[in-house]
C-alpha cells in the first residue's frame, strides 16, 4: 500500500482516503447529503402535490408509500451496494458482466439528455431570480411593456379570467415563444447568458469531483428546507390556506382500485428517486468499502418521499389562498410542471406583502434543488469516462474532462435558449428519460439477479462482504420478484397511457415525435448494439461458447483495493490496485534512475531490487 501522500514524509502521520488513487467522500455525510439533493429534485415541488390531489389526496398516499417500499427502497439499495462494491461508475461496473456495457452506456445517454435540459430549467430560475431582485415584481401589474391589451392580474382583480394571465405574458415575454417546434427565431440572450452562469456554478463546485461538490451539499442540499419551512409558515396563515391543504390532503378512497393511481404511485417513485440514471452506482462508488449503505438508502429514500409530502403542503397552502382571494375553486389555480413553478405559484406570491422576498426565496430553492441534480449528472459522465480511460494522467487531469463536458453541455443547450426552446425543453423531458429508464433498470434487475447472482448468489455475498450482513430477505424477494414485476407493470402503464405532448394548444407535429422517440430509444439501443459486439469479438469457436464468455465476469472484478479482495476474489484483479502516483511515473525511467529518486525520498521502491516498500531512513 501507498504510504507517502501529497508530500508527507515518511513517519508522519496523514489524513488519506481509503482509496488514494480515486479518492473517497470527506465523510459519510457528504454522501447522504449529495445522494439526497441528488434525488430531491425539481419534481418533488411541481409533480409531486399535482399527482396527489389528482389522484385521491390522501388516499394516493397509500399506494405511493407501497411502491417506495417494494421498488424504490429495493432498487435504491441495490443501486448503491452496486457501485460501492466495485467503486467504479456506471460503465466500470459492467465488468461484472461485460455483454450488459450496453446497460451502462445508456445510462450516460441518458445521463446527458437530462443534463442537457436540466440546466435550461435552471437557468430559467437564475432570470426569474434576477427578476424579483426589485420592489415590486414585474407581473405583480398590467403596465409593463410585454403586456397584452387583454392584460388581467390577480392584484387588484379577484375575477377567474385574472388567474395566470399577467404571469403567462411574463413567460411569452421572457422566452419570446415562437409558433412552433421549427420555428427556431432566435437566441434568447438573458437567457444565454443565465445558462453559462448555471453551468460555470456546476463546473465551480465539481472542479474537484466529490472533494468539492461534498463541501457545497452542505448547503445546496439543506437551505431548500429552509426555505420550505419559511413558505410552509408564511403559507398557513394566510387566510384560504386550510382549503388548499384540504384539496391536496382529502381522501378519495375509491380511487385505489384506480390502475391509473397505482401507475402513478411507480412512475413518481421510479423516477423521483434517480433510477437507471447512472447517478447512484457513481455516487456510491465513492464510498468506502464497509460503509453501511444499507442504512442509506432508507434514509435517502424516505427522505425524498418525505419532501414531496411536505412540499405539497407548501404549494396548496398558497394556492389555497390565491384560489380564495380569486373566488375560484382551488383546482383552477392547481398546476404541474414548469406551469407551477414558473406560472401559477410566482403569480401567487404577489399576493403577499413584501412579495419580492417569498418570490427571491422561491426561485432561489428551485436553483438549490436543480443544482443537486445537476451535480451527479455531470459527475455521472465525469466518472463514467475517467474509469473507462483508467490512465493516471486522465486521473490528474479529472478537472479538465469535467470542464470540457460543461462546455459541450452548455454549446447542446443553446437550441434550447431560442424562442423554440420550451418546445424541445419539453420534448426532451417527456420522452429524453421516459419507458427508457424502465427498460433499462429491468435489465439491470435481470443482469444482477439472475445473470450474474443465478450461480452462487455471488451480489448477497458481496453485499455480506460489505456490511457483514446479508441482505434481509426482504430486499432478496423484492429484487428477484416483486421490484421487476412492478418496473414491468410501469412500463405497461407508461405505453397505455401514452398521449401525444402538447405545450398549451400547441399541438407537437409528427416529425417532431418522431425524434422525440428516437431520443428515447438511442439510450435503449445501446444494450442490444454493444451487447452483438461483445459477443462478436468475445472467445469461442460457436456463438454459444462466445456467448457463455462474454457473461462472465472480468477477471479484475471485485472489490478496487487488494485489501478488500476475500475469499473468491482473493487469486483475481491486479497484485495492487492502490499504486503510488510516484512509482507509476518512474517505473520505465530504469533501475539506475529508479535507485536515485529511492535516495531522494528515503524509501525503497518495488521493482527496483526485489525488496518491498518500506520507510528507510534518510540519508
Amino acid at each position: 500500500m501507498c504510504v507517502f501522500q501529497n508530500g508527507a514524509v515518511p513517519g508522519e502521520p496523514v489524513k488519506k482516503d481509503e482509496n488514494s488513487r480515486r479518492g473517497n467522500w470527506g465523510n459519510q455525510i457528504e454522501f447522504v447529503l449529495t445522494s439526497v439533493g441528488y434525488a430531491v429534485g425539481l419534481g418533488n415541488v411541481w409533480r409531486f402535490p399535482y399527482l396527489c390531489y389528482r389522484n385521491g389526496g390522501g388516499a394516493f398516499m397509500f399506494p405511493y408509500f407501497i411502491m417506495l417500499v417494494f421498488c424504490g427502497i429495493p432498487l435504491f439499495f441495490l443501486e448503491l451496494s452496486f457501485g460501492q462494491f466495485t467503486s467504479l461508475g456506471c460503465l466500470g461496473v459492467w465488468k461484472v458482466s461485460p455483454v450488459f456495457k450496453g446497460v451502462g452506456y445508456g445510462m450516460m445517454v441518458v445521463s446527458t439528455y437530462i443534463g442537457i435540459y436540466y440546466n435550461v430549467v435552471i437557468c430559467i430560475a437564475f432570470y426569474y431570480f434576477f427578476m424579483s431582485m426589485t420592489n415590486l415584481l414585474p407581473w405583480t401589474y398590467c403596465n409593463n411593456p410585454w403586456n397584452t391589451p387583454d392584460c388581467s392580474g390577480v392584484v387588484g382583480s379577484p375575477r377567474a379570467n385574472a388567474t395566470f394571465a399577467n404571469m403567462s405574458a411574463v413567460v411569452n415575454y421572457v422566452l419570446n415563444i415562437s409558433d412552433g417546434i421549427g420555428n427556431f427565431g432566435e437566441v434568447r440572450l438573458p437567457i444565454l447568458g443565465c445558462l453559462a452562469v448555471s453551468w460555470v456554478v456546476v463546473f465551480l463546485c465539481l472542479i474537484r469531483g466529490v472533494k468539492s461538490s461534498g463541501k457545497v451539499v452542505y448547503f445546496t442540499a439543506t437551505f431548500p428546507y429552509v426555505v420550505l419551512t419559511i413558505l410552509f409558515i408564511r403559507g398557513i396563515t394566510l387566510e384560504g390556506a386550510v382549503s388548499g391543504i384540504k384539496y391536496y390532503l382529502t381522501p378519495q378512497w375509491q380511487k385505489i382500485l384506480d390502475a391509473k393511481v397505482w401507475g402513478d404511485a411507480a412512475s413518481q417513485i421510479f423516477y423521483s428517486l434517480g433510477c437507471a440514471w447512472g447517478g447512484l452506482i457513481t455516487m456510491a462508488s465513492y464510498n468506502k468499502f464497509h460503509n453501511n449503505c444499507f442504512r442509506d438508502s432508507i434514509i435517502i429514500s424516505v427522505t425524498n418521499c418525505g419532501t414531496s409530502v411536505y412540499a405539497g403542503f407548501v404549494i396548496f397552502s398558497i394556492l389555497g389562498f390565491m384560489a380564495h382571494h380569486l373566488g375560484v375553486d382551488v383546482s383552477e389555480v392547481a398546476d404541474h410542471g414548469p406551469g407551477l413553478a414558473f406560472v401559477a405559484y410566482p403569480e401567487a406570491l404577489t399576493l403577499l406583502p413584501i412579495s419580492p422576498l417569498w418570490s427571491l426565496l422561491f426561485f432561489f430553492m428551485l436553483i438549490l434543488l436543480g443544482l443537486g441534480t445537476q451535480f451527479c449528472l455531470l459527475e455521472t459522465l465525469v466518472t463514467a469516462i475517467v474509469d473507462e480511460i483508467g490512465t493516471d494522467w486522465i486521473i490528474r487531469n479529472k478537472t479538465y474532462v469535467t470542464l470540457g463536458i460543461a462546455i459541450v453541455g452548455f454549446l447542446l443547450g443553446v437550441p434550447l435558449t431560442t424562442q423554440a426552446g420550451i418546445y424541445w425543453l419539453l420534448l426532451m423531458d417527456n420522452y429524453a428519460a421516459s419507458f427508457s429508464l424502465v427498460v433499462i433498470s429491468c435489465i439491470m434487475c435481470i443482469c444482477i439477479m439472475y445473470v450474474y447472482g443465478e450461480s452462487s448468489k455471488s451480489l448477497l455475498h458481496n453485499v455480506e462482504m460489505m456490511l457483514g450482513f446479508p441482505p434481509p430477505i426482504f430486499f432478496r424477494v423484492c429484487w428477484r420478484f416483486v421490484s421487476p414485476l412492478i418496473i414491468s407493470f410501469i412500463l405497461i402503464f407508461t405505453v397505455i397511457q401514452y398521449k401525444p405532448i402538447m405545450y398549451n394548444d400547441y399541438v407537437y407535429p409528427g416529425w417532431s415525435l418522431v425524434i422525440g422517440f428516437a431520443m428515447a430509444l438511442s439510450s435503449v439501443i445501446c444494450i442490444p448494439v454493444y451487447a452483438l459486439f461483445k459477443i462478436s469479438v468475445s472467445e469461442g469457436s460457436t456463438f454459444r461458447e462466445r456467448l457463455k464468455n462474454s457473461l462472465k465476469p472480468d477477471l479484475d472484478w471485485g472489490p478496487a483495493l487488494q485489501e478488500h479482495r476475500k475469499g473468491r476474489y482473493a487469486a483475481t484483479g491486479p497484485e495492487s490496485v492502490e499504486v503510488c502516483p510516484l512509482k507509476e511515473e518512474l517505473k520505465d525511467e530504469g533501475k539506475e534512475k529508479l535507485k536515485e529518486k529511492e535516495d531522494e525520498i528515503g524509501l525503497t521502491i518495488p521493482g527496483s531490487n526485489g525488496s518491498t516498500l518500506n520507510p528507510t531512513p534518510s540519508a
